[in-house]
């Protein structure tokens, strides 16, 4: 499954933590109380989207300036967490499979390992690398597009988003 740091970017930068945000929410999470209560999105299918809880930090920010921003960090990583697994597990259920892989930068972030790491008492084996190899999949892209220019490999702008192009 692929997580999505975008989220966890545009919190931290509306809290000052900046960029990048994940490891970032990640620590300040650790010192706070899931209080906050966050919206969750809901579909029939298992699409999904952090749109609304993205929404609701930054009006909760700019409406509560005093708000505990650790119990913030907290409250969000912990609804984002939720609904990873709740997709995470129908996906699985529909598909018929007990294997889970967490990939991308916010695979390193602490809390969503260990309550994906929980899921092995469910009987699934969950597989992800370690922190230090968590890294940011736009880095990922864009390191392969600079080894491509060295290379002196162009593409002009016709070119389309393939997701299995080879490098």
């Amino acid at each position: 499954m692929m997580l999505y740091g975008e989220a966890f970017d545009k919190v931290a930068r509306v809290i000052g933590l900046g960029y990048p945000g994940g490891p970032k929410v990640d620590k300040l999470a650790k010192e706070g109380k899931p209080v906050i209560e966050l919206p969750k999105t809901h579909f029939d299918n298992l699409d999904f989207s952090f749109s609304g809880i993205k929404t609701a930090v930054i009006n909760l920010h700019h409406k509560t300036p005093d708000i505990n921003h650790a119990n913030l960090c907290c409250s969000f990583e912990k609804v984002v967490t939720e609904e990873l697994i709740e997709n995470t597990l129908k996906a699985a259920k529909e598909l018929e499979i007990k294997q889970i892989a967490l990939a991308g930068g916010v695979s390193a972030n602490s809390y969503i390992r260990s309550e994906f790491l929980k899921l092995k008492n469910k009987g699934y084996s969950i597989y992800y690398p370690e922190p230090v190899l968590c890294t940011d999949n736009a880095a990922m892209i864009a390191a392969a597009g600079y080894y491509q220019y060295l290379a002196g490999n162009q593409a002009d702008l016709s070119l389309n988003a393939v997701p299995n192009l080879s490098l």
